[in-house]
């Protein structure tokens, strides 16, 4: 049998489980999960490896329509994975009308590139609602593949393997086969960090932070971790830090342990915060963050 190999790049609406099923396809957390929107900003790649395959997952962020320069960043990095994708695995769920988002949706069609619909959380939905969705999204995408899923519970991701490995163009792989992801620990460090402020603030503090990784060394039985919690107003650090450091500390505690277990070994983590004023706006801040 000859070798497949290509990139499938996964698109969708902010919130409905794109990163969930990424994760559960490369059988790692790559992506992190929180229940708000906007979780993923950058293109994440998780790489899954078989005798004769290669299988190229890109988690992006869910398409919307920018407010500032960070959202235009991050919605470069979905209109990237438009035109180098050899199939797009567009991710919708049972709460979403069909073509809610018929201006990406229409361009997605127009690319001429093999998609799969994807309609995830079908544990919240009956059996005659799920039929009239993907009867909807069946009639709009005459000949694609419409395949109802659980990403949280891991149903039905088999059916939707091998539709996306019976699509897979031939071809060398693009990567060693013992390689997970393109990005490196520092990011992994970071975005876990970020996840814990997801989880643990409300409103727009989240959306206001972004986590920097000054250092990162590796010692014989520990790695040592500084990083620098950057905020856009000085009001939102004081929220950062709580009350005589406690949000701050638990924040680290949850990070450090989590580190650990994606990393595998001991962690030590010394964490900042440090008000960077609308950083979200400044292209060469942006930039520095590894936006482009």
């Amino acid at each position: 049998m000859k070798h497949r190999s290509g990139f499938v790049n996964i698109l969708g609406n902010p919130n409905v489980g794109k990163s969930t099923i990424m994760n559960a396809l490369v059988g790692e957390k790559l992506s992190i999960i929180t229940s708000k929107a906007q979780t993923t900003r950058h293109r994440i790649m998780g790489i899954v490896n078989g005798d004769d395959f290669q299988i190229v997952y890109s988690d992006t962020p869910g398409i919307l329509r920018p407010k500032y320069k960070l959202q235009e960043a991050m919605m470069g990095f979905v209109n990237s994975a438009l035109t180098d994708a050899d199939q797009i695995l567009y991710i919708t769920d049972v709460n979403e009308e069909p073509l809610s988002e018929k201006e990406y949706t229409g361009k997605i069609k127009e690319s001429g590139i093999p998609v799969i619909i994807a309609i995830n959380k079908i544990d919240l939905s009956n059996q005659d609602d799920l039929e009239n969705l993907a009867g909807a999204w069946r009639q709009a995408y005459p000949g694609t593949p419409v395949i109802p899923v659980s990403g949280l519970l891991k149903f039905n991701l088999e059916t939707l393997l091998e539709e996306i490995l019976r699509k897979l163009p031939e071809g060398e792989p693009y990567f060693p086969k013992d390689q997970l992801t393109d990005r490196y620990e520092r990011f992994f460090a970071s975005e876990i960090i970020r996840e814990k402020i997801l989880k643990n603030y409300k409103e727009e503090i989240p959306y206001s932070v972004e986590i920097e990784i000054e250092s990162f060394r590796e010692e014989p039985g520990i790695t040592r971790i500084g990083a620098v919690v950057h905020v856009a107003r000085e009001s939102q650090k004081g929220i950062i830090i709580g009350h005589r450091g406690s949000m701050l500390k638990k924040v680290g505690t949850e990070a450090r342990l989590d580190m650990e277990d994606f990393f595998g070994r001991k962690i030590f983590l010394e964490m900042f915060v440090k008000v960077t004023k609308e950083w979200r706006d400044n292209p060469a801040i942006l930039k520095r963050f590894g936006y482009r």
